[in-house]
């Protein structure tokens, strides 16, 4: 059983090994890291950990905050590939799919941005549509998009009225980048939280921005 847990720590040499070492206490193995953010004295980092069949979350959680200064903002089960290279490889399987480019984006950037769903949306005299949607994307639309059209990436209000109920009620954290000038904006959904960091928001744009030109 493998869980992605993002964890708070301080930026200071042995904080990550304490880290290690507090997991393997408790059975768990890390399988790889993603530093996600730093700031002034801390750092954000994604670990994918394996423990055995039956262990409790719970455990990795108590394990990581016995520690000073470290706090477990989520932790949720992993069952993606692992890969230093997601966002190539996504942007490669983009470009060289005959059709339905849209489809592959949204199909696979739920795994490479580590969310719960994706979808890309457009808007027309009629009000916003979904042109695609990935496993897991709710059935529930958006009536309207206050906020469209996108010109930059950015996390989204979660708790705005255009959010629909059932999306606030799994408090479903969201963020969007356009898809360069087509008018189309990718929309990710991360049900349960965590909330998207800054470098996360810029990761979408980034991956945006270059799938747009392949679409071109």
């Amino acid at each position: 059983m493998s869980y992605l847990l993002r964890v708070q720590l301080p930026d200071r040499p042995g904080s990550l090994g304490s880290l290690a070492v507090a997991l393997g206490s408790v059975g768990a193995d890390i399988l790889s890291l993603d530093v996600i953010e730093r700031g002034d004295g801390y750092a954000v980092d994604d670990l994918v950990v394996d423990v055995a069949p039956g262990s409790l979350p719970d455990t990795l959680i108590t394990a990581a905050e016995n520690l000073t200064d470290v706090r477990v903002d989520s932790i949720r089960p992993y069952t993606g590939v692992l890969d230093t290279h997601r966002e190539l490889e996504l942007i490669d399987r983009v470009a060289a799919a005959s059709d339905d480019r849209l489809q592959v984006l949204v199909d696979g950037a739920p795994r490479v941005l580590r969310v719960g769903w994706s979808t890309v949306v457009a808007t027309n005299a009629h009000g916003p549509f979904r042109l695609v949607g990935s496993s897991g994307a709710p059935e529930t639309h958006a009536a309207e998009l206050p906020w469209f059209p996108l010109n930059a990436p950015a996390a989204l209000d979660s708790e705005a009225e255009w959010v629909p109920q059932v999306w606030r009620d799994m408090d479903t954290k969201i963020a969007a980048a356009p898809l360069g000038a087509s008018g189309t904006v990718l929309m990710l959904g991360r049900p349960g939280g965590p909330e998207f960091r800054p470098s996360e928001v810029a990761r979408l744009g980034y991956l945006a921005g270059i799938v747009a030109t392949v679409l071109n």
